[in-house]
């Protein structure tokens, strides 16, 4: 191809640090690390007004976080919400049993202690005293289970995640109708005692909790109130750190330190405005004169232009993040229910010349599916990255397959964003020039892109994932089942018996090998392309402190606040 018009190209789009963003999606779903110390003691300030101090840093008096979510989220219903722009808020005004710190490890929450069985197959739950909703009703073990059985009820809309919940007993086939919801593991023992019983042995149940999926509902507040999530009245109780107090949709939402949250005392920040601001160039000069505290990921993405001069300065921060960037087949629409030709498309990608030369975020090419800060070996991958000659040798296999002598104009979808364009419009050029295919590309907003992409109405689609938790499987059974998250269409009987055989298995190695042979099928079968491995690409502004974006994509700011100058 030509690289140096390609090139050219590339320097005339101004586009944004590429973010996936939802969990399955969006423009942002990533996150990293800014470093902050969970440990740190905030202590209050006295009543002649004298400042607060938090660690060595004085606190501000005014404890105001200005940041950009990009976007309107698409649900602030933790049962329905699959994506990051939806969770980077749910995750400030919920809380499950557990909580993620601020050093990755599970620690207590609306849950003050649990015990596990011998076999390690049942948890049972104390909710802890002095636990209240925002309406002053305490938190019950009976609103996790209302909440979880919501989920898993077959007649529920829109619950992409309920797969998250499968490690429970019964839940599965409950929401296949195959079984009841009286029959699901989850009990409610009485107000303060929640009895949990899985289907097998999870290592990672513990983190799985503190995802919102998992947080609970209000029983008395919500059920038989079908629309209590849609907007900020009376009905929307919460029970996290901060509280919803408008959501001007489209525009700007604003939390405010929750009083009576059972660790207030941990909380600095009084506001938090979430911004919609949906131009990256905008959200950079915002920040650049002050207006924004935080610019990129994981809930927004930087100007393509402006990652050199941020990189060269010192001020741009850049850490891994265990998620995936990748275009996905519809396995159903011609060409790509052929695998040869699916992989033809694969391997005629120049992925290093994308990072290189458009994220410049020091994302990682991806030649596979899981990402190597889980399984090592996908460093390399399953295939080499721009194998042009492979990719023409596939492509004729797959032509000759379905009789034809050459391909029709191939449909290529994105959601909204600099970014997304100029790797659609660099693709575009590799796959005319490596295989003689034209490419029109199609831009949708993204929640009209989500509802397009879920109908199938798409022949390849951009899409990302981040891990929600630190294990293979949140990837893989992205996939297990046609639905949910897994837009492809594709479904493979072995691929789905690995997962099963995955759940049973309590040797930690040999569960390892079980997950990288369904894996190995997978690529072998190229659903997706992969393109990249997220890294997040952020500025902050020196004054906020003990704001941590993980390494699963998510941030907290129960912890952090604002210094003094």
């Amino acid at each position: 191809m030509n690289w140096k018009k390609w090139s050219l190209l590339l320097t005339l789009v101004l586009a944004m640090s590429v973010f996936l963003a939802a969990c399955g999606g969006d423009d942002n779903e990533g996150g990293e690390e800014t470093e902050a110390d969970p440990d740190t003691e905030e202590t209050e300030g006295t009543d002649d007004g004298e400042t607060e101090e938090a660690g060595d840093s004085e606190l501000a008096e005014e404890q105001v976080l200005n940041v950009n979510i990009k976007s309107e989220p698409p649900s602030l219903h933790p049962g329905k919400a699959s994506d990051t722009t939806s969770s980077a808020v749910l995750d400030q005004v919920f809380e499950g049993l557990t909580r993620i710190n601020q050093d990755g490890e599970v620690e207590p929450a609306m849950a003050e202690e649990w015990e596990m069985s011998e076999d390690q197959a049942t948890y049972t739950f104390t909710i802890r005293e002095g636990a209240t909703w925002t309406n002053g009703d305490p938190v019950t073990a009976q609103d996790f289970e209302y909440a979880w059985k919501w989920v898993l009820d077959p007649a529920s809309p829109d619950t992409d995640y309920a797969y998250q919940l499968y490690s429970i007993k019964g839940a599965e086939a409950a929401k296949n109708e195959e079984g009841s919801l009286d029959d699901v593991g989850v009990t409610a023992e009485d107000d303060k005692t929640l009895v949990v019983e899985l289907e097998q042995p999870t290592p990672y149940f513990l983190d799985l909790v503190a995802f919102h999926t998992y947080y609970p509902v209000n029983q008395s507040v919500v059920e038989g109130n079908d629309d209590w999530a849609q907007e900020v009245t009376e009905n929307y109780v919460t029970n996290g750190p901060f509280t919803l107090e408008s959501w001007s949709h489209k525009d700007q939402i604003v939390l405010q330190k929750n009083a009576d949250y059972w660790d207030a005392e941990t909380v600095q920040l009084e506001t938090i405005n979430m911004f919609m601001i949906d131009d990256e160039n905008t959200a950079l000069t915002m920040y650049d004169n002050g207006e924004l505290d935080w610019a990129g990921s994981p809930t927004d993405s930087l100007p393509l232009s402006a990652i050199p001069s941020r990189k060269a300065d010192g001020t741009l921060n850049i850490s891994s993040l265990a998620g995936v960037y990748y275009y996905a087949y519809n396995v159903e629409e011609a060409p790509f229910d052929n695998p040869n030709i699916r992989k033809a498309f694969a391997m005629a990608i120049n992925r290093q010349g994308i990072v290189d030369n458009i994220t410049q975020g020091e994302q990682q090419p991806a030649m596979a599916l899981v990402p190597p800060s889980i399984f090592e070996e996908n460093n390399e991958g399953y295939f080499g990255d721009n194998d042009v000659e492979t990719a023409k040798e596939l492509l004729a296999q797959g032509l000759e397959e379905e009789g034809l002598d050459e391909l029709p104009t191939v449909n290529l979808s994105y959601n909204t964003s600099e970014a997304h364009a100029a790797i659609a419009q660099a693709v575009q050029d590799m796959w005319k020039q490596n295989l003689d295919v034209d490419v029109e590309l199609n831009n949708e907003e993204w929640n009209v892109y989500l509802d397009t992409m879920g109908e199938g109405n798409f022949q390849v689609g951009r899409m990302g994932w981040l891990a929600d938790f630190n294990d293979a499987i949140n990837f893989l059974e992205i996939f297990n089942t046609v639905g949910g998250n897994n837009y492809t269409n594709w479904e493979d009987e072995g691929y789905q018996a690995l997962l099963k055989e995955s759940r049973t298995e309590t040797d930690a190695d040999a569960r390892e090998e079980i997950l990288r042979e369904a894996e190995a099928i997978f690529m072998d079968a190229m659903p997706i392309a992969p393109i990249y491995f997220y890294t997040n690409v952020w500025l902050s502004d020196e004054k906020v402190k003990n704001v941590e974006v993980s390494p699963m994509g998510g941030i907290q700011y129960k912890w952090g606040y604002i210094a003094a100058e």
